[in-house]
């Protein structure tokens, strides 16, 4: 039976999310980190491929699993190598399931800020130095844009247009990456959710996780590629985790965070495919592959 956690008072809720979090942390002796870990990127629909990993029998959910929770209120991701680094490793482990109860499943956890974040792969580097890598690249400039609508519908972006955002970015995220490094504790709203075009700049960010995972550990994936064809995209990242291919449901192919399609001004794409230009070649040289960007 599952928890209808809609019905509960907000104050229920928590308390019971605590509880479960805290037991999670007084085990996380008996739990297992990471299998593999989705990086990224942001808006390139990295969502939409855990939740079809997730139908695969053979991969587990993060914990608490959904039978705790309302329906299709999975754990993706906690954020723990970029934002919630300073909770400690007791508090990462306590949304793993216990190891002793994987029987051979793997377990993934998600982030799109990993991607990005200046300190994340050399924390995921040392402290699960084994899990695989899963990145999700999308076209730059329908990215950018696909993250300005989000800021904007969830009223985090007071800007109007896109082109006054762009305008400002390097406004806002000058001397960000900066002051992560020297404190680590320091989170920055601008560097992970204002950062529309430094985001799609794949290739220096996904070079830097290649210092710290070799080539084999590491697997990319074209979100245009997954959208035209869930199954193949799934079965390719089964074979890479090493869990062999499992047919997909219907349902395993939604996208998720769609944003309603708006036009994007012609000269706006037009100065962003120029731009993007170099990364892109950058990031086909580092992958031995053609994107079609």
């Amino acid at each position: 039976m599952r928890l209808d956690a809609t019905s509960l008072p907000r104050p229920v809720i928590d308390a019971g999310r605590s509880a479960i979090r805290g037991y999670g942390i007084a085990t996380s002796w008996l739990r297992g980190g990471p299998d593999f870990l989705l990086v990224g990127g942001k808006r390139c629909g990295s969502t939409s491929l855990y939740f079809a990993l997730l139908e695969h029998p053979r991969i587990l959910p993060l914990f608490p699993s959904a039978r705790l929770l309302p329906k299709n209120n999975h754990t993706k991701g906690v954020h723990y190598f970029d934002s919630h680094h300073d909770r400690g490793t007791a508090w990462y482990r306590s949304h793993f399931p216990a190891s002793m109860l994987r029987n051979g499943k793997l377990v993934g956890d998600g982030s799109p800020y990993y991607l990005f974040h200046p300190l994340a792969a050399e924390r995921a580097a040392r402290e699960a130095p084994d899990a695989r890598i899963l990145l999700v690249v999308r076209n730059p400039v329908e990215r950018a844009f696909s993250h300005f609508r989000e800021r904007r519908r969830e009223n985090a972006e007071p800007l109007e247009t896109f082109e006054e955002a762009l305008a400002v970015e390097d406004e806002r995220l000058d001397g960000e990456e900066e002051r992560i490094l020297a404190d680590p504790r320091y989170r920055s709203y601008a560097h992970e959710h204002l950062s529309y075009r430094a985001q799609g700049e794949y290739a220096p960010h996904l070079r830097r996780w290649m210092r710290y995972f070799p080539a084999e550990q590491v697997h990319v994936l074209v979100a245009e590629d997954f959208y035209a064809d869930p199954q193949r995209a799934c079965d390719a990242v089964a074979n890479f985790l090493g869990i062999g291919a499992a047919p997909l449901p219907a349902a395993a192919s939604r996208q998720w965070n769609a944003a309603p399609a708006r036009d994007l001004l012609p000269a706006t794409r037009s100065e962003l495919t120029d731009h993007y230009a170099p990364f892109n070649k950058d990031l086909e040289d580092l992958l031995d592959r053609k994107l079609g960007w």
